[in-house]
């Protein structure tokens, strides 16, 4: 709102500078509009550079400084080769406008390649700042987890939700769909909880793209901008941020780094609860959820049998565990079922 009010004060002085003082010679009227509307010229500028990070505002104006000396040099080059008049004025101005707009052009498109850090320590913490914050997207919101790992001290730096992100949360909360809503209000409970932990910093921020429709593409985009991290549990965004080089910590990954690790011919205990696709498979899960599919173990279904693990297999959603039934389980699992038999029939 203060913001708003300076650049009021400035359009209205600006314009009744121009009203009293006609620098044209214009009429009163006509010449406060052409100030108020230079005034808001300058506003439009002063916003577009606001929005351009420390590099691309660097680079604009290290190529404008090189634009008008280069200006400069040629426009002794014309004082010597035109006659004096209209002719070399015009275009010592059209040379003077030419190259500072191609210098201000180029050094903002090219200053993300400036390294900050070499030129002070001061740039230097502020690009250490950046890299501390953390973009949550809406899946990770929902997943849940997030909390829980901020809350142990893994996680550190400032961690930011969009308002776009907390927008596509709200519809979710809203949708007709119930499972879709349940899954919506639970990510809005967990974000109440990390803003509720004092050890935490959660901040909401209202940045935003118009320009771009896509939620995950708005989230890269503004993760380029500050040069943050995006943390997420979405498979595709994964890989489109990889593709803009923009870094993700993906909970997924992190959930399958920490699943113990097992090796051929280990032994293990596992509750059967399903038979497989294969003929004569059980199919049971750990604790961590980690899937093993267990051969000739159709039988055993309902019951915690000992295994020997024969192989394991990494795929894009997890790890996979194969093994099979104990023999001296077999055998008595052999025995038990004759006993049953003989009793049958006796």
């Amino acid at each position: 709102m203060d913001l708003v009010f300076i650049r009021a004060v400035f359009v209205l002085v600006f314009a009744a500078a121009c009203y009293f003082f006609r620098p044209l010679g214009l009429d009163p009227v006509l010449s406060a509009v052409l100030g108020a509307a230079i005034a808001a010229l300058v506003i439009i500028f002063e916003a577009r550079a606001r929005s351009l990070s420390l590099r691309r505002l660097i680079g604009a104006v290290a190529g404008s400084v090189l634009g008008i000396f280069g200006a400069f040099l040629f426009s002794l080059v014309l004082a010597n080769s035109l006659p004096q008049g209209s002719m070399r004025s015009v275009l010592q101005i059209f040379v003077l406008l030419l190259m500072s707009y191609v210098g201000l052009v180029v050094g903002a498109s090219k200053g993300d390649m400036l390294n900050l850090s070499a030129l002070g320590g001061l740039f230097a913490g502020d690009r250490q700042a950046k890299r501390d914050i953390k973009l949550l997207d809406t899946s990770a919101i929902i997943d849940g987890r997030i909390a829980d790992m901020a809350e142990t001290g893994f996680i550190d730096g400032t961690l930011v939700v969009p308002e776009f992100v907390l927008h596509e949360l709200q519809m979710v909360a809203d949708s007709a769909d119930s499972s879709k809503r349940q899954r919506g209000r639970r990510g809005l409970d967990v974000l109440q909880r990390m803003q509720g932990n004092s050890l935490l910093n959660v901040q909401i921020i209202k940045d935003d793209f118009p320009q771009i429709r896509e939620v995950d593409l708005k989230l890269i985009e503004l993760a380029r901008k500050i040069e943050a991290k995006i943390i997420t549990n979405d498979f595709n965004l994964n890989k489109v941020a990889q593709l803009h080089r923009v870094q993700v910590l993906n909970i997924n990954d992190l959930a399958n780094s920490l699943k113990p690790v097992v090796l051929p011919g280990e032994k293990m205990n596992v509750l059967v609860l399903k038979e497989g696709k294969e003929y004569d498979q059980g199919v049971g899960y750990l604790d961590d959820g980690t899937m093993v599919v267990v051969d000739h173990a159709r039988r055993m279904i309902g019951r915690s049998v000992e295994i020997s693990v024969t192989s394991v297999l990494q795929t894009a959603s997890g790890k996979m565990i194969f093994g099979r039934v104990d023999e001296a389980q077999q055998k008595t699992d052999v025995l038990r079922v004759a006993t049953e038999l003989r009793e049958l029939s006796s």
